[in-house]
């Protein structure tokens, strides 16, 4: 630390010197692809891994049983942690996911090209999170080289860098927390735009399998139609919809929950009468509703619409359920503390909000961890194109973001 300068200098200086480096970083790792589904993501954990140790990071590699990731939709994981320990005090986890949804159609880019553009930077992954694999592994770069300069620090940083997010989390920071491989005291997640996100919903996906009898198309009368039994479910599931708008939640930046059919399946041939029929369900939960709860009304709304129909049963499966996040204990001194970093930094108030995707952040959460969403983007997440074509993150964003970070970091080292 050069003489007269302050802490917050000295990690401001370092980010500035560094920024083009973690541009060309952000760009490499988005050129990897790690598309989930499938859900093959070794090969970037292990690109993750090397420029990691690259920039002089201790990486510790931890893969994932294949039966287990199998279980949960994933063909391969590998989980990332650096530990960076500068003296006795609190153990702070920064956690983002490098697993995308595919590209889709639609771009005016290579998804897989890292180009930047009018001071933004484009990709798959660019904003839902790679970046923010950047913004945090930059901050903690930043923070050793603050106390290699001699500034006293005391605490842990870690960076728990997973990959199945988009999946539900259970073989990224579930499967960390539950094997005990780390023990947090508070938590950094990935977000999707400037803003610092203290809540956000939750989310169930059910399959259902309406099932009938198949028929020859010249005697239809003979079966019984699973494709005609979805004129009957889905208005009924669509009426439902619409009661939701009814339930406000009273979390900022959340209205209220929603449902959609995201999926159909169904039919044999055009010359016969279908026996069977899929619908894939969405259902966002909002931090006020209990998850046991809405499952259980939405199947019953699915068993009521199919039960009058002759021949015609439903089976219902759970995909996936995740939990809504809301604060744990102490998580809203760790929120004001990076809403005040994060204003000074970006020269405007920055207030807390909720959201209404789901995250891994509610996973920490729900182990009574004080967690805080806050990482690189923009004004919103529709800004940011997150999951639609010509998903983009800007580069001043990705910079402030970094000190807004390495600023909190410091704060929470030495208090």
């Amino acid at each position: 630390m050069t003489e007269n300068a302050s802490p917050r200098d000295t990690l401001r200086d370092f980010i500035d010197t560094h920024f083009d480096e973690q541009v060309r970083t952000l760009a490499e790792l988005v050129r990897c692809p790690s598309d989930n589904p499938p859900g093959d993501c070794a090969p970037h954990a292990e690109l993750t891994a090397r420029l990691l140790e690259a920039m002089g990071f201790e990486v510790e590699r931890h893969e994932v049983p294949a039966e287990h990731a199998a279980a949960h939709g994933m063909r391969s994981v590998t989980n990332l942690i650096v530990r960076e320990r500068f003296g006795d005090g609190p153990v702070v986890a920064l956690n983002a996911h490098g697993d995308v949804v595919p590209p889709g159609a639609g771009w005016s880019v290579d998804p897989y090209g890292g180009e930047v553009r009018d001071g933004w930077l484009y990709g798959r992954g660019a904003a839902v999170s790679k970046s923010d694999f950047t913004t945090y592994a930059f901050a903690m770069r930043a923070l050793k080289h603050l106390a290699a300069s001699g500034s006293p620090l005391a605490g842990t940083v870690e960076l728990h860098l997973t990959y199945d997010e988009e999946t539900g989390g259970m073989t990224g920071p579930d499967w960390i927390l539950s094997k005990g491989l780390s023990k947090p005291d508070f938590v950094l997640s990935a977000a999707f735009s400037h803003h610092v996100v203290v809540a956000h919903n939750g989310c169930l996906h059910l399959e259902v399998v309406v099932r009938g009898t198949s028929a020859h198309a010249a005697r239809p009368d003979t079966g019984h139609d699973a494709i005609e039994a979805a004129a009957t479910l889905l208005p009924a599931l669509y009426r439902y919809r619409d009661s939701l708008a009814d339930r406000p939640s009273r979390t900022p930046g959340i209205t209220h929950p929603t449902m959609v059919v995201g999926l159909i399946d169904g039919g044999i041939n055009t010359n016969v009468v279908s026996d069977v029929l899929t619908l894939r369900i969405d259902r966002r939960i909002v931090p006020e509703e209990s998850p046991e709860a809405v499952e259980a009304e939405l199947r019953e709304v699915i068993e009521a619409a199919c039960r009058p129909l002759p021949g015609i049963s439903a089976e219902v499966r759970q995909i996936l359920l995740a939990r809504p996040f809301a604060p744990a204990p102490g998580a809203d001194e760790l929120a004001a503390l990076v809403c005040q970093e994060a204003s000074e930094v970006m020269g405007k108030p920055v207030t807390p909000i909720g959201v209404p995707l789901y995250t891994d952040a509610r996973l920490y959460s729900e182990a009574g961890i004080p967690t805080v969403m806050y990482g690189a983007g923009p004004e919103s997440l529709l800004e940011a194109n997150g999951h639609r074509a010509d998903e983009r993150v800007p580069l001043d964003e990705l910079r402030k973001a970094t000190r807004v970070v390495a600023n909190t970091l410091h704060r929470l080292l030495t208090r």
